[in-house]
């Protein structure tokens, strides 16, 4: 493996980390927070911060009118209708189960190609789809197959799955022609005047009421700063680099860090179904990734023609 791939390689597993981190941060969060406050002052604070490092570094690209679109639409997925998905969705379910349902992207990035670009899927996708599913089910349901997690909690991060999709599609048309920073400065920007109106309406009187807290409030530092700047730095550095495919793949070791996460910092308790569920899920998404092996085209023995 050539250094150049073990640092893309390392900046996806770098975005992996910070993001399964942000799946604790969020419950401690939440201990003094509703969700749109949570989010609202992540992405402020993630803005703010961005913009300054990025105008201070001259990192801050021009965006000419005709790319506005992509960039609305861009913080339309992410992060406004993900976090929408997520934060909400960990209201109803554990960090575990949310962590191993965002695990099912890279099955759902296959599917997407298909349907906009026609292109076909393999036996190992169908395959890996499959089992993948069978491993969600046994992290989400009980030793009786009783739903143990909320039905509302796993929509909720099914919809983050989905629009973690779209944001990949467009994401990467836009780092053909603007860095990281830029993209996440304006991401985070238009995702926080998205947020606003709706946090207005249903949250910020509650918000003006509550008191300071100080883990809390410590918590939601840290997902602006690893998870809102950071990830998506070292993501979009390797998407750009390896592709929308081979950088959701690394979204497999996610339930994993959150299994560890959770056990030490929330004291979550991980039975053998859930551990068996998170393995079956994994194995699903690496057989989805397996492609055909394409035959050895025969040595060619004609002598090479050389061009100036």
């Amino acid at each position: 493996m050539q250094n150049t791939n073990l640092k893309y390689y390392g900046a996806a597993i770098l975005a992996m980390f910070f993001w399964s981190f942000s799946f604790v941060w969020f419950k401690v969060a939440y201990r003094a927070y509703d969700p749109m406050t949570v989010v609202l002052i992540r992405l402020t604070l993630a803005t703010i911060i961005m913009f300054t490092i990025a105008k201070a570094i001259g990192k801050l690209q021009h965006i000419p009118k005709g790319d506005w679109k992509w960039m609305i639409a861009l913080s339309f997925f992410e992060p406004f209708l993900y976090f929408m998905g997520e934060s909400f969705g960990l209201k109803y379910v554990s960090p575990t189960v949310a962590a191993v349902i965002v695990a099912t992207i890279p099955l759902f990035t296959p599917l997407a190609a298909f349907y906009f670009h026609k292109e076909k899927m393999s036996w190992a996708n169908f395959a890996g789809l499959s089992l993948s599913f069978a491993g969600v089910s046994l992290v989400v349901l009980d030793n009786s197959f009783g739903f143990s997690a909320s039905p509302i909690g796993v929509a909720l991060e099914f919809l983050a799955v989905l629009s973690t999709i779209g944001y990949a599609i467009i994401l990467k048309k836009l780092t053909h022609n603007y860095n990281g920073y830029t993209i996440i400065s304006y991401q985070n920007l238009f995702g926080s005047f998205m947020f606003l109106p709706f946090w207005a309406i249903f949250e910020a009187q509650k918000a003006f009421q509550t008191p300071f807290h100080a883990e809390a409030f410590g918590a939601i530092v840290k997902l602006a700063i690893f998870a809102s700047i950071l990830g998506f730095i070292f993501f979009t550095y390797s998407i750009r680099n390896l592709g929308i495919n081979k950088s959701n793949m690394f979204i497999n070791v996610m339930p994993v860090f959150v299994v560890i996460f959770s056990y030490f910092i929330l004291d979550e308790e991980i039975n053998a179904q859930k551990i068996t569920g998170i393995i079956v899920v994994i194995a699903g998404i690496f057989l989805a990734q397996l492609k055909r092996r394409k035959p050895r085209k025969a040595p060619n023995t004609q002598i090479p023609k050389f061009e100036i």
